[in-house]
């Protein structure tokens, strides 16, 4: 009988087979460690290092790096390989000392392979290292009593009996010598620096002494190439004053002020050195204006305003005295207006300024229709980093229809407010609080349609916990005192909660005291909290779990906080994170639940 041969296996059956026999991981194991072998093998020159470990071995394998050339199209140059060798010894041994072995015992040898490649080995016996047994680290010149100078020399980081770390050694000798340059000592240098191993290299002595020199002064500032502006008001962005010591940071936060402005295209500070006279030093800021006028679009959405989109308006050197001028048409689906802003900065520096603020808008919410005129008069002092108070004037026209019944209302506000914010990072921010307090009130004899006491407060942290968590909280609140009825009070005055940036859960301003019909009328007064825990994800990417509470209410013994909570999904863009909330309703009948979608950094 004659014997058949079997069909020939395709590539797509056979592997149909190993997956069904459970061995298609085994062999795509083998074939990747294959490759691995096949690779290695086909390396023509292997360094193998013996004996040290940590940063001496990597800095010994930088040491007996090949040169480039000496293996071309994976043919070695074997006489260059051969002299290579021949000085390995010594490079490995230059290689060590840095770490503190002067004592070194070292093998090297080059041999052939089997497979006509080359190996060239290092066998290595450290010996015990150098230890330090005496550091003096001292200033001279000017800077000898600096404070911070003496702090940085009492904190080399060698101690006596610490292992000879040459690396650790040049870093803090480049720290103490920068710190030196940056406090204005520009002459500043070590006129003894020196490490002095026993004879028998067990021990080391280091000495170093920075003669720091004359402490330098900022001289004259000279500012160019923007005649347009009033010198007064290029000067407020500068932060160098002549006869204050000399600050490389000052220069730096110089040439940051002139660019945060968005008016000049091109920033340079140049301090002349070679000019200074008396140790002080003349500085240059050459500037190049930018657009003065700009318009720029945008676009958006959120749960709260819906689909939404802005035109934006700017004069950046208004008649040529550096004041400015905003408008803004903004329109959504539930809020349409336009703002007007003229403002007018201050000489005393560069967060101070007054403005003339003009806002017409329509808002047409679940609860209300409001229809308002506001012209605002402000004086605005910084305070600080990130410290601003407020002193304003607010006319305040609007019509309103809450709960079907229409009613208007005129008030003159006089108010003060006061904000503070710090955080790391404005676009993903892991650590920072902001908080804001404002107190306004009015009375008849003001010309105001009712007389009136409102404070109103909030603020927000976020704190970085372990394995990438940040736990983020906000509160706010709101105290009203009316002599006439709630129904004199305009509904942008009233509080109400609800949205995104209140009890998640619930529509925009869909919370608050309610009418006899139960209609949703607003409050005198408002409490809201929340606490969220964030979890960082990849590059871009987190994850939230979230609590909120609060409601708006007319009678401080009768409080009823509505809560929602849910989770977050969040994407980090360079202008803001994407937010998207999945929120449920909790303590009520029929819980709901409610998308909430957010663009930007919402603390």
């Amino acid at each position: 009988m004659a014997i058949q041969a079997p069909p020939p296996i395709s590539t797509t059956r056979f592997r149909n087979i190993l997956v069904r026999a459970g061995l298609a991981p085994a062999v795509f194991l083998w074939i990747l460690l294959g490759s691995a072998l096949l690779l290695r093998a086909a390396e023509p020159v292997e360094t193998v290092v013996e004996g040290v470990e940590g940063e001496a071995l990597e800095n010994v394998k930088k040491a007996l790096a090949l040169p480039y050339g000496l293996v071309r199209d994976g043919k070695v140059d074997t006489q260059w390989l051969e002299r290579f060798a021949g000085q390995a010894q010594e490079r490995v041994r230059s290689a060590l000392e840095p770490f503190g072995y002067y004592r070194a015992r070292i093998t090297t040898s080059l041999v052939e392979t089997p497979e006509g490649n080359y190996r060239l080995k290092a066998d290595i016996d450290p010996g015990p290292p150098v230890i330090v047994s005496s550091v003096q680290v001292t200033l001279a010149g000017a800077g000898s009593a600096n404070k911070t100078l003496t702090g940085l020399a009492g904190q080399f980081p060698l101690h006596t009996g610490d292992l000879l770390v040459q690396p650790n050694y040049e870093e803090a000798k480049g720290v103490l010598r920068s710190k030196a340059l940056a406090l204005g000592y520009l002459d500043a240098a070590f006129s003894t620096h020196e490490i002095r191993i026993s004879p028998d290299r067990t021990k080391a002595d280091i000495r170093l002494v920075l003669d720091t020199g004359t402490l330098y002064r900022f001289g004259e500032v000279t500012i160019t190439g923007a005649p347009r502006y009033p010198d007064e008001f290029l000067r407020r962005y500068v932060t160098i004053k002549p006869g204050r010591p000399f600050s490389y940071a000052r220069l730096g936060e110089t040439q940051l002020n002139f660019t945060n402005t968005e008016r000049f295209a091109e920033v340079i500070v140049t301090p002349d050195r070679e000019h200074a006279h008396d140790h002080q030093v003349p500085v240059t800021i050459a500037l190049k204006p930018g657009h003065t006028q700009r318009l720029q679009p945008g676009i958006g959405y959120g749960s709260d305003t819906g689909a939404r989109g802005s035109l934006t308006y700017r004069h950046l050197n208004v008649l040529g005295l550096g004041h400015e001028f905003q408008s803004q048409l903004y329109l959504s689906e539930r809020l349409q207006g336009i703002a007007a802003n003229y403002i007018i900065p201050s000489p005393r520096d560069t967060r101070t300024y007054s403005a003339l603020q003009l806002n017409l808008q329509k808002e047409d919410v679940s609860t209300y229709i409001s229809r308002l005129a506001a012209l605002e008069g402000s004086v605005n002092r910084s305070m600080g980093r990130g410290k601003l108070g407020t002193v304003f004037l607010r006319v305040h026209q609007e019509g309103f229809t809450i709960a079907g019944e229409d009613s208007s209302s005129l008030l003159v506000l006089p108010g003060i407010r006061y904000s503070e914010h710090r955080f790391d990072n404005l676009v993903r921010p892991t650590r920072g609080y902001r908080f804001m307090v404002e107190g306004s009130g009015t009375h008849q004899y003001l010309g105001s349609d009712t007389g009136l006491i409102q404070v109103r407060a909030e603020g927000s942290t976020i704190v970085p916990l372990p394995w990438r968590l940040s736990l983020l909280s906000r509160v706010a609140g709101g105290l009203t005192f009316l002599n006439d009825p709630l129904a004199e009070l305009p509904a942008s005055l009233r509080f109400f909660a609800g949205g995104d940036r209140s009890v998640r859960g619930y529509s925009y301003k869909s919370l608050g005291p309610r009418n006899a019909s139960g209609e949703v009328i607003g409050g005198r007064n408002l409490l809201e909290g929340s606490i969220e825990l964030q979890r960082a994800l990849f590059t871009n990417w987190g994850v939230s779990l979230f609590y909120d509470a609060g409601n708006a209410f007319n009678d401080l013994t009768n409080i009823r906080l509505y809560q929602g909570a849910g989770f977050g999904i969040h994407y980090y863009t360079l202008v803001g994170a994407i937010n998207l909330y999945v929120a449920r309703q909790i303590g009520v009948d029929n819980p709901a639940f409610r998308i909430h979608l957010t663009i930007g950094f919402e603390l």
